[in-house]
This record gives structure tokens, C-alpha cells and sequence, in this order.
């Protein structure tokens, strides 16, 4: 018989860890990151995506559609231009907390901006870019009203 870690995908032990520790994951060095909830943009289907994310001073954060520094934008990011009303869950000091937010991919100066300082907190994003041809976008959630 498998253990419970052979029987899950790389994403659902990150989930499952998130969830079982208050947003916690080890290999991502604590409290960096948010469970993404989309809605394919063509089938419906919902997904939820482990992703770095960077807390705004506002109460959003800030995500990146590297895919890793290939050459195509992640499926999530596609899924959140057709559908941007959706739901993050974000680590919380006892527990996860489930957040609406809206998805908002700003325009050129301000992703180059917002790109800059999510660089200097993560560099391998830096590295992401340099290695893709195409732009990486920058994701705004912006807590719903």
C-alpha cells in the first residue's frame, strides 16, 4: 500500500500542508505563499494553485504568471482573465482564512513596477524572465468589497 505522499501530486501535498498549518509550507520557507481558486476559462472546471504571493499594504497581493520561465503563460492566468471574481485562501495565524478578491493584471508601468519589488523579494523570479522571451505578467487580488 502507497503512503499518502506517493498517493499525491506535488500541488496537493503543498495544499494539504497549507491547510494543515495555518498556510505554512516548509519548502517555501513559512507563510509565502496563497491557495489560488480558478475557473477554467473554457471547461468550468474548478482548480485551486499553490503560488507565491507578496501581501500589499492594502490587503492584496501580488502574484506572478511566470509558469517557471517557459515560453507560455500558466493556465491559472488565463482562467483568471475569463473569470476574475474568485477566491484566495491565505494563511492566518491559527488557521487558513478564505478571502474574495478580484484579479486585476495592471498596466505596463505599474507591473514594471510591482515586478521590481517582487524581485527584490524573490529573485528567481528575476531569473524566470530572463530565460522566457515573453513578458511575465504581474496579477493584481484585490480584496472584494
Amino acid at each position: 500500500m502507497s503512503s499518502n505522499a506517493e498517493r499525491l501530486s506535488w500541488n496537493e501535498q503543498i495544499i494539504e500542508e497549507f491547510r494543515a498549518n495555518a498556510g505554512s509550507v516548509a519548502q517555501f520557507g513559512g507563510k509565502g505563499l496563497v491557495l489560488l481558486h480558478h475557473t477554467g476559462a473554457k471547461s468550468g472546471t474548478a482548480y485551486v494553485s499553490p503560488l507565491a504571493a507578496i501581501p500589499q499594504p492594502d490587503g492584496g497581493w501580488v502574484i506572478v504568471a511566470s509558469n517557471g520561465g517557459r515560453d507560455t503563460h500558466p493556465a491559472w492566468f488565463h482562467n483568471l482573465r475569463a473569470n476574475p471574481a474568485t477566491e484566495i485562501e491565505a494563511p492566518g495565524d491559527d488557521a487558513v482564512r478564505t478571502v474574495k478578491v478580484h484579479a486585476r493584471v495592471p498596466d505596463d508601468a505599474e507591473r514594471d513596477r510591482l515586478f521590481a519589488e517582487v524581485v527584490k523579494v524573490a529573485p528567481g523570479f528575476g531569473e524566470y524572465q530572463q530565460n522566457t522571451k515573453r513578458r511575465i505578467p504581474v496579477v493584481v487580488l484585490e480584496p472584494a468589497a
